[in-house]
């Protein structure tokens, strides 16, 4: 039985988590890769590197996660030729590996962009290789497993958005078409209903592979691939209402597919290349340019993240 005395680091709470009741720290979760199904775990109130809190079931990539307090899901996603409507989970207060949530409703895809309200979570667009681009977002209810079902579409077909949520709304913004034109639009819904999104406003310029997560009040939408070339960018909206994104700052890398989450206060941006395990942060009530956090297991692309105190459960 371990000793319980004393204040513990993040990595010391995991070694002993079969003897601790619960896996208490404030977590973001960075997913695995084609080439690691680690999943990193970093503490999002003391800065430092990430631990490995588990695995995921597949090797993949472009995939969407999202989750609630207690649950982090990953949906869709590509391995080699092979594409998954799989939904995984992990459970925070335990770790280890995911287990099976259930299928997407529509067929395996890729560049899925994924938000949450703790309730449910949202899975949006997507596209298969050499075949459709989607508009489709399901949803489940993250509690419960099983299939997703149907939410609404997108206000276009869109592969390679970003999404994130507040506690009543999930934005997806940007993406590209199925004849590779890049969109600048952002559409919303209401989580806790179902039925298509709705105008939102526009990007700062048209731009797919945003990483998006937010406090519940200022979303933040990062990096991307633009027809300049890869970006650098933090952009900033405010939920509640509508309107066009506002610059925040920059990034320390320029990234055309970062992964993201926050929690309350700060934002963490990563997976910027397979040979730079950096990973950022800002804090989002201000505006201001990326600093180092810390660094992932190992260098990862193409990947998403969750936390279990991301703006979407407040």
């Amino acid at each position: 039985m371990p000793n319980y005395q004393g204040v513990w680091s993040l990595s010391t709470q995991y070694q002993n988590r079969t003897g601790w009741p619960v896996f208490v720290a404030s977590l973001a979760l960075f997913g695995g890769s084609d080439d690691s199904t680690t999943i990193d775990a970093f503490n999002l109130t003391t800065q430092g590197n990430a631990v490995d809190f588990g695995t995921m079931s597949t090797q993949r990539r472009l995939y969407g996660a999202s989750g609630s307090a207690t649950r982090a899901l990953f949906g869709g996603g590509r391995q080699d030729s092979t594409n998954y409507r799989l939904i995984d989970f992990v459970t925070y207060e335990s770790g280890g590996s995911t287990s099976t949530f259930g299928n997407l409703s529509s067929p395996g895809k890729l560049t899925i962009a994924s938000a949450s309200n703790g309730t449910r979570s949202l899975f949006g667009g997507g596209y298969v290789p050499g075949g459709s681009v989607y508009n489709v977002i399901d949803y489940v209810t993250i509690a419960s497993t099983g299939n997703s079902s149907d939410f609404g579409n997108l206000t276009t077909q869109m592969y390679w958005p970003g999404a994130l949520a507040s506690s009543v709304r999930a934005v997806f913004a940007g993406g590209g078409d199925s004849a590779g034109a890049r969109a600048n639009t952002m559409g919303y819904v209401t989580i806790a209903s179902t039925g298509n999104a709705s105008d939102f406003g526009d990007l700062l310029e048209t731009i797919y592979g945003l990483a998006g997560c937010s406090s519940s009040t200022r979303g933040l939408f990062s990096g991307g691939q633009a027809s300049g070339g890869v970006s650098n960018v933090i952009q900033y909206i405010t939920i509640a209402s509508t309107g066009n994104a506002t610059d925040f700052g920059d990034l320390t890398l320029a990234d055309g597919g970062p992964a993201a989450t926050s929690s309350e206060t700060i934002a963490l941006i990563g997976a910027f290349h397979p040979n730079n395990p950096e990973v950022d942060v800002v804090t989002i009530a201000s505006t201001g340019n990326g600093a180092d956090y810390g660094d992932l297991s190992v260098g990862k692309q193409n990947l998403a993240a969750t936390s279990n105190s991301h703006g979407g459960l407040s």
